[in-house]
């Protein structure tokens, strides 16, 4: 797969992974938890987009291989920002998937 169409893979990735993200997160967890879980993930996601649209022997370029993930991590922030945090649907998630008072594990 040539670098653009990597790039516009890791972009549809990232686009989605806020919604997969707020199934771990929880509610009562600080903004610095949730942003720093949010850039975890993005970043993992970012390698498995390498290894999965490129191969391994991938991760010997450089510059291709940050790009990809960089472009994992901006695609994700950007749509939560701009389409889910306003849309409110990663805050149900959160709740949704979040224990409830009461119960236990």
């Amino acid at each position: 797969m040539n670098t653009l169409d990597t790039i516009a893979v890791a972009s549809a990735v990232g686009s989605v992974l806020p919604l997969l993200t707020a199934v771990v997160q929880q509610p009562f967890w600080s903004a610095r938890a949730k942003r720093v879980v949010a850039v975890v993930v993005a970043l993992l996601a970012g390698v498995v987009t390498v290894a999965s649209t490129s191969g391994t022997d991938q991760f010997t370029h450089g510059l291709p291989t940050l790009g990809t993930i960089l472009a994992v991590l901006a695609a994700s922030q950007t749509a939560h920002d701009l389409v889910w945090k306003p849309s409110k649907i990663t805050t149900k998630i959160e709740s949704v998937t979040s224990p409830k008072q009461g119960t236990t594990a």
